[in-house]
Order: structure tokens, then C-alpha cells, then sequence
């Protein structure tokens, strides 16, 4: 990353740190407390009511409160907490944060949850925390270089029911033999293979399953484990910084959504390395990545044949990919995913990325100072 990207955020720091906390602190009577300043900082890196829709002129009762709901609900991330209950609990029991928030304390009455999930499914139907952390990364990466971008998913266990398969209907069997002359037989294609003919973004990302199944993988240790849920595919910077963000159902294969992830990287951000583990481990993926300008570094996959290591200097830049690991640990440990209560995948989706959207925010402080 360039050394712009550093100043500005530096920049930030400083603003923040010598006008900004002086003066909310001033306004309050009482210095803030090491949490109530992380999300205040964190709050003013993402201004998330910058991309709340406005309802002034419209027929109607206005919606209560939805700037306050907004950053309510990127401090229930921040805090860690896992159920909506707890962060209108947090609400009404603690009058700074309520304040901080934007709420009006002139108003009667506690907080109701209500009020809460009429909100969300709001911003899950605009897709709020989702373009508020496109613009976060376009505007604060979207001029620099940046070195390594790691691909990786992780499971998401959700509290619904698994999707039952459809059943494929069979086949009409094929006629033995070459085809006629003049006859035309099409070539049954994967969904890989159809993302490579040159599918739009959009088109690849509704392609893809979003139904909540059943999924499974093998572990560290070699043991198969399965969850019903969703799966979070993750690109992730250099810093520990996510770049884009991808849910599927807990049953789709990672190299399903090498592509889609890729191209949306790479309108967002400028990097020089792709990081991918053996589920990765295609050629389609691997000319993808060229034709984007980038270096593949993907562990092969031997596939019963013999495995082909990496050269030393490949080796040592591949080690870079822990980050997106450690990035998923960071989401479940510190930032509430590690437990869904809401349903449906627009919903969980929104979950994820205010999560996401306080973690990119996060990061690019820390980078920065």
C-alpha cells in the first residue's frame, strides 16, 4: 500500500484524537471509556448516515430513528453482542451510548425490539451495510497498491431449517455413437465453466445458491464436520482488511465463487497477488486471475497424483494467506457472527457485513496508526 493511504489515515487519527474526542467529551461532562472511544472512532470512519435513505417529503409517517437504529446496530457488532435483545438491553441501560447513538432521550419510554427488527429488515432489503463498506473500501484503497489479496470461506451455522434438494430430473439418455450430420449436441457445462464464458457480476452472483442447507468439510485434523447454514467467502487485503464479501449456501464449493470474488475485487481495489488454498486449485481460476493482471499463488491440489510444491520466494508470499484466516476468527471471536438468530439469506447477509463494515473500519485505523 501506498504511503497516501497512510497520511490520510494518520491524518484521521489525529483529527479525531486532538479536536474531535476533546470535544464529545466536553459535550458530555465525562471522559469516554476505551470502548465508548473504539466505536466512536469506528463510527466516523464508515458514516454509515451518509447511506441511510432519507424520508424527508415523503407521504406518510417518517420512520423513527433509522440514522440512530444504523449506528446502533454497527455498535452491536463492535461490542461483540450475538442477539438484538442484548443490544436494546445495552440501550436503555446505558444512557451514553443511547446518546451516542443519536437517539432522543426526550423521548418516553425504554427501547423497544420492535422497533429494532422493523429496521433491519429494512436495511437488509437496501443492502446498507453492504454498500456502505464498498464505498469504505473504494474511498480509502481504491488508490493504492496493494501487495496480496487472500481468498478463503468459513461456515456460518444458522437457526433454520435446511432447504430440501430438488431432485434432478433424469437425463435424456444420449444416442451411442458420433452425431449425425448437421446434428448439434451441447456440451454439458459446470458452473465454473459458465462463469469463465464471460457472465456478468451480476449474473454469476444470482447463479449462485443463497438457500440456507447443509454443508461440510474436513478439518485441520482430517475429521468431515457438517452445519446447516450459510458459508462466508472472504477476500481480505494486506492488514487483516476485507475487500469483498460473498454469501452462499453452506453446500456450494469454494472455487464456485473464485470468480465472482475476484471481479469483485479487482473493481474495488488495484493488488499484485492472488492467496488461494487447494479448493481453489483449477485452471479456469488460475486464467481468471491472469487475464485480471494478477499472480495466482494457489496450493496445488495433487488429486491421487503428486503434490507440486512451491518455490522458495512463492512459499514465503503464500504464508501471507493466514490473514484471511485469522480474519474469520476475528468475526467470530470479537464481532457477534459466531451465533445467528436471524433467518433468510438477505438478513444474514446484513449481519455479516455490519460485522464486516466494523472490522474493514477497524483495520484500516490500526493500519493507519
Amino acid at each position: 500500500m501506498n504511503t497516501a493511504l497512510r497520511e490520510r489515515l494518520t491524518q484521521f487519527h489525529r483529527h479525531f484524537q486532538h479536536q474531535l474526542l476533546p470535544l464529545v467529551e466536553a459535550d458530555f461532562s465525562a471522559s469516554l471509556t476505551p470502548t465508548m472511544s473504539r466505536l466512536l472512532r469506528i463510527w466516523e470512519c464508515v458514516e454509515i448516515e451518509r447511506f441511510v435513505p432519507s424520508t424527508r417529503g415523503l407521504v406518510g409517517r417518517p420512520p423513527r430513528e433509522r440514522v440512530a437504529l444504523a449506528r446502533a446496530f454497527v455498535a452491536k457488532a463492535v461490542l461483540g453482542l450475538t442477539e438484538t435483545s442484548a443490544l436494546v438491553e445495552r440501550l436503555n441501560a446505558d444512557a451514553l451510548l443511547r446518546r451516542l447513538c443519536g437517539f432522543d432521550l426526550r423521548r418516553r419510554g425504554a427501547l423497544r425490539e420492535c422497533l429494532f427488527s422493523r429496521a433491519f429488515a429494512e436495511f437488509a432489503q437496501q443492502g446498507l451495510p453492504t454498500h456502505v463498506h464498498e464505498a469504505l473500501v473504494r474511498s480509502q484503497l481504491g488508490d493504492a497498491l496493494i501487495g496480496h489479496v487472500s481468498r478463503d470461506s468459513t461456515a456460518i451455522e444458522a437457526r433454520e431449517k435446511p432447504v430440501k434438494a430438488k431432485p434432478t430430473p433424469a437425463a435424456a439418455p444420449r444416442k451411442r455413437g458420433r452425431p449425425r450430420k448437421g446434428e448439434v449436441r451441447q456440451p454439458k457445462t459446470t458452473r465454473l465453466e459458465r462463469q469463465a464464458l464471460g457472465m456478468s457480476l451480476e449474473a454469476m452472483l444470482t447463479d449462485l445458491p443463497h438457500a440456507c442447507d447443509v454443508g461440510s468439510k474436513c478439518n485441520s485434523q482430517g475429521f468431515k464436520s457438517s452445519w446447516i447454514g450459510y458459508k462466508l467467502h472472504l477476500d481480505v487485503a494486506d492488514g487483516m482488511i476485507p475487500i469483498s464479501a460473498v454469501l452462499t449456501s453452506a453446500s456450494v464449493h469454494d472455487s464456485q465463487v473464485a470468480i465472482p470474488l475476484a471481479t469483485l475485487s479487482a473493481q474495488r481495489v488495484t493488488h499484485c497477488y492472488d492467496l488461494m488454498d487447494a479448493a481453489y486449485c483449477s485452471p479456469i481460476i488460475r486464467a481468471h486471475s491472469e487475464s485480471l493482471g494478477h499472480v495466482p499463488l494457489i496450493d496445488h491440489n495433487p488429486r491421487g497424483g503428486s503434490k507440486i510444491e512451491f518455490a522458495a520466494h512463492q512459499a514465503q508470499r503464500f504464508k501471507e494467506r493466514s490473514t484471511v484466516e485469522r480474519v474469520n476468527g476475528r468475526l467470530k471471536d470479537g464481532f457477534g457472527i459466531s451465533r445467528v438468530n436471524v433467518r433468510g439469506h438477505a438478513k444474514v447477509m446484513t449481519q455479516m457485513m455490519f460485522a464486516v463494515l466494523a472490522l474493514t473500519a477497524e483495520q484500516l485505523l490500526r493500519w493507519g496508526t
